[in-house]
């Protein structure tokens, strides 16, 4: 779509596009609001905590502040596709400022913003300094990793009836980024050579978010070679893995969000990302003008942003008591900045 096409064209474009667009205050026109926001999905929200919680901390101040309104786009998983589709949404000056949350976002952001200057942009999960046009928030992901790593460095080791002697654990990525080599992979092997330095981590990519059937492929391959325990980062694809778990005999810790429910007994051990409480924060510091674009904050566990669900049945009545007691005293460390670990440049 051209790059000066108005922006009610494109929203009725939206139906043949295969993308959502929900606004939020339909009724409302920018002069009516403060703060008009784009909630720029580079995906899809449904099956993606990060998104959804990125939606949800939107519309949830946007129900608490009259002033603001916002609008959730998804851009589908064609990232070919984002700059072109972010340009026209922007083009026609409909919106204060674009919210986002992907580590390969703010590169499209600075691209659009040489267009538009006057656009701002916000992305969380993503680390970006220099560009007066663009805020970053950027989770510590190394540190999610850590503790995770560490719970599973407990399992493998452990006597869990699902557990064994090999001392692997397994992890199974949608597809490669600098975040995820550099960061979440080296953090979670870290996290379980803490517990044992003799525990070695098994790596496969699926190579897109949303076949589940590879990652069941590839996780029934790695309990083949005696891993016993998985994390992952892969969208919907992360149900094969979780059904191959089950059915051969294995355990799950998940990145970012409480998920025992939808596998009990499978799912041990859940990370989370405080993104919603964030957005809200963000928006409400949008409001007051005390954004500093140009610059990246670095939030995580200690900062209140990053943390473990341990006050559920999924976890407390699956993981053995002992075992809990180890490791919640290294989240307890964690939370309080205890914990030395170097996180390297990405």
């Amino acid at each position: 779509m051209g790059k000066t096409v108005a922006f009610f064209l494109l929203a009725s474009l939206l139906a043949l596009s295969g993308c959502r667009a929900k606004d939020s205050g339909a009724e409302q026109t920018k002069q009516d609001t403060d703060l008009s926001v784009l909630v720029y999905i580079t995906g899809v929200t449904a099956g993606s905590p990060p998104y959804e919680m990125l939606a949800a901390g939107a519309e949830e101040f946007a129900r608490a502040n009259d002033n603001v309104r916002v609008m959730i786009y998804e851009a589908g998983f064609n990232q070919a596709e984002w700059e072109e589709q972010l340009t026209s949404l922007v083009a026609g000056g409909e919106f204060d400022l674009v919210l986002g949350s992907n580590p390969s976002l703010p590169e499209i952001c600075a691209s659009v913003g040489e267009k538009f200057p006057g656009q701002r942009f916000i992305v969380t999960d993503a680390r970006y300094e220099g560009n007066p046009r663009i805020a970053t928030y950027f989770y510590n992901q190394y540190e999610q990793s850590l503790y995770l790593g560490y719970l599973a460095g407990l399992i493998t080791t452990g006597d869990m009836p699902q557990a064994n002697a090999a001392k692997r654990i397994g992890f199974i990525a949608a597809q490669e980024y600098p975040l995820l080599s550099k960061h979440i992979m080296p953090g979670f092997l870290e996290g379980a050579r803490r517990v044992d330095p003799d525990i070695e981590l098994d790596f496969r990519v699926i190579g897109n978010w949303y076949d589940a059937n590879k990652a069941a492929e590839l996780a029934s391959s790695m309990i083949d070679t005696g891993v016993d325990v998985f994390a992952s980062i892969a969208g919907g694809a992360a149900q094969g893995m979780i059904r191959a778990a089950r059915e051969r005999g294995a355990y799950v810790l998940s990145y970012n969000t409480g998920e025992y429910d939808r596998m009990p007994g499978v799912i041990v051990g859940c990370g989370l990302m405080k993104q919603q409480k964030l957005v809200t924060e963000i928006l409400g510091d949008v409001l007051a003008g005390n954004i500093p674009y140009g610059t990246s904050r670095t939030v995580g566990a200690k900062e209140g942003y990053l943390d473990f669900i341990a006050d559920d049945p999924g976890y407390r009545e699956h993981i053995p008591k002992t075992t809990r007691e180890r490791f919640d005293a290294f989240m307890d460390d964690i939370r309080a900045g205890r914990v030395d670990f170097s996180v390297p440049p990405l």
